[in-house]
């Protein structure tokens, strides 16, 4: 979700393919295709933030195990945040 006028980009990560510390799992087969895999989709997450936040822009990233509260209010005070 991206809030264009206000340069707040929101993700939200899946356990699995974000390798999250609580709810991450190795896969237990083809783990030489799917450890590689992951690792890269969390170095292009690193990669991402960094350039968002290079030009300006604030990252809000939630797991799709948060409470939808939480994840609602994460996104609310990061556009206050810009308002201000």
């Amino acid at each position: 979700m991206v809030f264009t006028r206000r340069q707040v980009a929101v993700f939200v990560d899946g356990c699995f393919w974000h390798a999250c510390p609580i709810h991450g799992r190795e896969p237990t087969r083809n783990t030489g295709y799917w450890s590689p895999k992951l690792a890269r989709n969390v170095e292009r997450d690193r990669r991402n933030n960094a350039a968002l936040m290079a030009a300006g822009w604030t990252v809000v990233r939630v797991w799709e195990h948060e409470p939808l509260a939480n994840a609602v209010t994460a996104v609310e005070e990061a556009l206050r945040r810009a308002l201000a």
